[in-house]
């Protein structure tokens, strides 16, 4: 468990523009690196060419998922240069990648920095490179999206599906150019994690290692889950199907849920069924996505064994 000045993060600033956070996030950053790269002189190299050198939040971003997802076929120049068009003409794609940050540093109590989520958390750099981000642009048919999916809607295709390998590859995370994500998503861990091409996720969700949001079978067109905001996904579970997960609903750790869940209800087991029973679920008030509370159902369920 950290301790010191790790034990809490800092204080956002209240209600920021979100080109003010940006600004705000990106000085945070600089300011970590500079004292990591004092405090750890080995690292000052690598603090100084990811971070340091670089001017914005989008120009370091863009490096460093090029030197991530670069092959011998694949230079980092020319994948940088493609990050950073779509990063810096994007303010909305922007305003994603600090909601991300946000939610890693909040979220996750063995996140140190905003700069070490930046620079280690691979389910943060697969969601920034892979996908949608944001879920009201799906409901209102907006255009804004990640790298992988802004070339999947330019018709550029090979190139969009030729990303998601690479991040299959890099990350051990797959997910479809084609899926929609929202903002404030925390892929926590993320090892294992698949996303299939018709499924949504909402805003503020977080999602342990090793879930599928999967299809069925061989169907066609709209085949995925849809994820509502603030919903909890624990570790190992399984959804399948165009099925619904409500607003604030958490779904228990190895569970298999190919029907709808409610809002603000939790759902647990194999196949997973409704804490409290089909009729009478129990419900929760608190938004499961932002409080990562996995064990609150326990208590209340009445034929728990262990």
């Amino acid at each position: 468990m950290p301790t010191g000045e790790f034990c809490h993060p800092p204080p956002l600033p209240p209600a920021p523009g979100a080109e003010e956070e940006e600004k705000w996030v990106w000085a945070q950053i600089k300011a970590e690196a500079r004292r990591d790269a004092e405090a750890e002189p080995a690292l000052a190299s690598y603090m100084y060419s990811t971070i340091l050198s670089h001017s914005s939040l989008e120009r370091s971003l863009s490096f460093h998922l090029g030197n991530k997802l670069c092959s011998s076929t694949q230079l980092s120049t020319t994948l940088y240069d493609l990050f950073l068009n779509i990063f810096s003409t994007d303010s909305n794609l922007r305003s994603a990648t600090v909601a991300d940050l946000r939610a890693a540093r909040f979220r996750d109590p063995a996140c140190l920095s905003f700069s070490h989520c930046l620079l280690n958390y691979k389910g943060f750099l697969a969601c920034q490179v892979s996908c949608s981000h944001s879920y009201e642009a799906f409901l209102y048919k907006k255009k804004a999206y990640r790298v992988a999916h802004k070339l999947w809607t330019q018709s550029r295709k090979p190139l969009a599906l030729a990303l998601q390998s690479r991040i299959s590859d890099v990350f051990n995370v797959d997910i479809h150019p084609a899926a929609t994500i929202g903002k404030g998503v925390l892929f926590d861990h993320a090892t294992g994690v698949v996303v299939g091409e018709t499924a949504v996720i909402g805003n503020n969700v977080s999602i342990l290692h090793h879930v599928t949001l999967g299809g069925t079978g061989k169907s066609v067109g709209d085949r995925h889950p849809k994820i509502g905001d603030g919903v909890l996904i624990g570790a190992g579970a399984t959804i399948l199907g165009n099925v619904r997960i409500g607003d604030g609903a958490k779904i228990g750790a190895g569970s298999l849920v190919m029907k709808d869940v409610p809002p603000r209800t939790t759902a647990v087991g194999n196949p997973a069924r409704l804490v409290g029973g089909k009729e009478q679920p129990r419900m929760h008030e608190d938004v499961p996505g932002e409080s990562m509370d996995h064990t609150s159902f326990i208590s209340e369920w009445s034929d728990y064994v262990i």
